[in-house]
């Protein structure tokens, strides 16, 4: 179960045009990195939502930039997977 969820979550994804996508661990990283960040800057902001926002940005950017790279090559040679199953289907 563990190699499968793995696999899971670090395969890139296929979407309908062929083009390799980021993989399901990237996207929660980004989920969670968004909301871990905007917790912890709004207290720094003092309710100021420009600030609040310039704060998410950066910081984020710096977070997310390290955890890509190191998704990157934690799903190198992993085989691509579906983005949705419908993808390759033919519409009638």
């Amino acid at each position: 179960m563990y190699v499968s969820l793995m696999d899971f979550l670090l395969a890139p994804r296929i979407d309908h045009r062929g083009w390799n996508t980021p993989n399901e661990a990237s996207r929660i990283l980004l989920l969670s990195v968004i909301a871990v960040v905007s917790y912890w800057a709004w207290p720094l902001s003092e309710g100021m939502i420009y600030m609040w926002l310039t704060i998410i940005v950066l910081v984020s950017t710096i977070i997310l930039s390290i955890g890509w790279l190191i998704l990157s090559y934690a799903s190198q040679n992993r085989k691509s997977r579906k983005l949705t199953p419908s993808v390759g289907k033919n519409q009638s």
